[in-house]
């Protein structure tokens, strides 16, 4: 079976002076195409390391990552980079929208490094904000959207490639509880509508209760599931 994403023996180092800090340990993780699960641990715990590792935002140490039965470190950074492009979506608690934009020209970025024509890519990108509600804003830059109207752009934006995948790193962090409760109501419905696989890495545990499986990090060794 071809899982969305797959750990082996998942070890990250890093170098602190003369001693190694192990972050991950030897982790080993599954998650089914289609899932909507969560992450949870205490602040340093490797939780956000772990998706670094598993969006291909940073190389093991050790082990493997699988996305989509694909092992990314067989892959150079060109090709890394192609693949986060196409197959995985970000969704992040800073929204990383590029501020001098509009909401449009920010949706537009990930289809123009793909290399689609300006047209489409403007037809895409419309098509995506108006499916978030954001049909009258797209004009607007992030300093004139609320929090919860920029967090809509990161999703437009995440969405514009059509990835299987998304990762979304502390997405409520940023937003009142009605409209973080609003945005991961959003997500759920793109996960059962299209089948697209999430991974929440998130402290809030009313948005940890709303997935299907929560995963506990702690120490940098998986500690505990629960299945909602």
């Amino acid at each position: 079976m071809s899982y969305a994403i797959e750990t082996k023996e998942l070890v990250k180092e890093y170098k602190q002076g003369e001693s190694i800090l192990r972050v991950l340990k030897n982790v080993n993780l599954t998650i089914n195409k289609g899932e909507f699960m969560a992450i949870m641990g205490p602040s340093g715990s490797g939780k956000s390391t772990l998706l670094n590792m598993i969006g291909a935002l940073d190389r093991p140490t050790s082990g493997k990552v699988m996305i989509n039965g694909i092992d990314v470190s067989s892959l150079d950074d060109n090709k890394l980079a192609e693949l986060r492009n196409k197959e995985l979506g970000f969704i992040f608690q800073q929204f990383n929208l590029i501020h001098r934009m509009t909401a449009l020209g920010n949706v537009e970025v990930p289809l123009s490094v793909s290399g689609i024509p300006q047209a489409k890519r403007r037809k895409r990108a419309e098509e995506l904000l108006e499916h978030v509600g954001l049909k009258d804003r797209m004009t607007h830059r992030p300093n004139q959207l609320s929090g919860g109207e920029q967090q809509r752009v990161a999703i437009a934006r995440a969405l514009a490639n059509n990835p299987n995948i998304f990762l979304c790193d502390e997405v409520t962090g940023n937003l009142d509880s009605k409209t973080g409760q609003e945005i991961v109501a959003f997500l759920r419905n793109l996960n059962e509508e299209h089948g697209k696989t999430f991974v929440l890495v998130t402290h809030d545990p009313n948005v940890a209760q709303s997935t299907d499986r929560l995963l506990m990090i702690k120490d940098g060794v998986i500690a505990g599931e629960k299945k909602y």
